[in-house]
């Protein structure tokens, strides 16, 4: 027989069974027909020494130059504005804002286009964002060249966001002098944390009075056995015996409840 290789003796053993040169089936057949050996590859890799270096290839003048077939940059004008408008005004950066989105999108402002030719049209306490769109809308609809409506708009975010703060000042000093208190950061964090502390006990108390609510018909067991309440494991009533003292349940009729008062005690007749 041929030497054949490993993963092809599966395949020679079915052709020499066709030709009935082979009449009993082989043990490891079908396991084998079940799961093959893996095929080999197209063809054999070629012999590398384990320090030899790996050649790497040198750049031409094709692959250096930039491909023709290029995506276009997309530029808009805010992006100009916004950035510069960072680089004037780092700190507004660290104004904390909200990146909550919702179910549906906010509609555009009603001021907008032409009729927006002052940054308080919109708002009175404008933010960067309001800022930039006021210089891209300047420059946009009233013709104004980009330097101009960019320090037109920065006047009247500046003139705007003081007399903003103006103003809280002076609302804050009327405040306190009403005998307002105004309470610090660390102060609204402890009044929050024991306000939770006040919910947990709260809704412990609920569950409890909503479980007696359902527990009302309960049994009330008069736990007085006449020997102080104690439990003495049984010496007690063992010292009983004892002593000759037999347990009695017979009721005396001797004993008379208490009588009900008559109506001439009630009411004097």
């Amino acid at each position: 027989m041929v030497r054949r290789i490993a993963s092809q003796v599966h395949k020679q053993v079915s052709r020499l069974m066709q030709a009935n040169y082979i009449r009993e089936e082989p043990l490891w057949y079908q396991a084998v027909l079940q799961y093959p050996p893996l095929p080999l590859p197209s063809r054999a890799t070629p012999f590398r020494a384990l320090d030899a270096e790996n050649p790497t290839r040198k750049p031409t003048v094709s692959s250096l130059r930039p491909p023709k077939m290029q995506p276009s940059t997309i530029r808009y004008l805010e992006d100009k504005l916004r950035l510069q408008f960072f680089r004037d005004h780092p700190f507004e950066a660290f104004r904390p804002v909200s990146i909550v989105e919702g179910q549906l999108v906010e509609p555009e402002h009603p001021v907008r286009g032409k009729d927006w030719s002052r940054l308080s049209q919109r708002t009175k306490n404008p933010t960067a964002e309001d800022a930039v769109l006021f210089a891209a809308n300047l420059h946009t609809h009233h013709k104004v060249s980009l330097t101009v409506a960019y320090t037109r708009a920065v006047a009247e975010f500046r003139t705007l966001r003081a007399e903003y703060d103006i103003a809280n000042a002076f609302a804050r000093m009327e405040a306190e002098a009403y005998g307002t208190v105004f309470p610090s950061e660390v102060d609204r964090t402890f009044e929050k944390e024991d306000k939770v502390y006040k919910s947990v006990e709260r809704k412990k108390a609920l569950d409890e009075s909503a479980l007696r609510a359902r527990k009302r018909w309960r049994a009330i067991l008069n736990l007085d056995s006449g020997m102080g309440n104690t439990w003495s494991r049984g010496q007690e009533y063992i010292r009983r015996q004892e002593d000759g003292v037999r347990p009695s349940h017979i009721v005396d009729d001797s004993i008379k409840p208490p009588s009900s008062p008559s109506e001439e005690q009630l009411f004097g007749r």
